[in-house]
């Protein structure tokens, strides 16, 4: 029977993590930051131990998740934004640099970095899916957090 990796049990309190957050479309990316930190303090984590850093706009999250993530202070680090179709192709390519380097940052530091990055046709859908009657995809992106955190945690655990 193979071994079957779980997230750890509870996350210790002195648990740090960071938020990187758009201020661009900030009504929406303020709903999922306000979501994400209810649900991991929810989870146990101090709100002290909770650092938020604002961005210009979804682009540069990837920037300040890897300077975050460099520092060696967090478990895990969140990034928030929200990306809305205008009448141009800008979105595509800004939501496709904002997710690649996300990936990237999370694999070449070692710890979860998470993609809470909403990219909608419209500011309806954006707000939506900022706690608007589609979920709140700060909250879903803390979750996310909390769960690799213990399963970072889990893998790590000695034998």
């Amino acid at each position: 029977m193979p071994n079957t990796l779980e997230p750890a049990g509870k996350i210790p309190p002195s648990t740090r993590v960071a938020i990187a957050v758009s201020r661009y479309n900030a009504p929406v990316t303020s709903r999922l930051l306000d979501a994400a930190v209810a649900t991991l303090v929810a989870a146990g984590i101090d709100d002290g131990a909770v650092d938020v850093a604002w961005v210009p706009g979804s682009f540069e999250l990837s920037f300040a998740a890897d300077r975050l993530a460099a520092t060696g202070r967090y478990a895990a680090v969140l990034c928030l934004g929200a990306i809305i179709r205008g009448e141009t192709s800008h979105d595509r390519h800004i939501a496709q640099a904002a997710a690649t380097g996300i990936e990237a940052c999370g694999r070449s530091r070692g710890i979860p970095v998470v993609f809470g990055v909403l990219t909608c046709d419209t500011l309806a859908q954006a707000v939506a899916r900022a706690g608007g009657g589609h979920g709140n995809k700060g909250h879903e992106c803390a979750e996310a957090a909390i769960a690799m955190i213990g399963l970072s945690a889990a893998i790590s655990a000695p034998s």
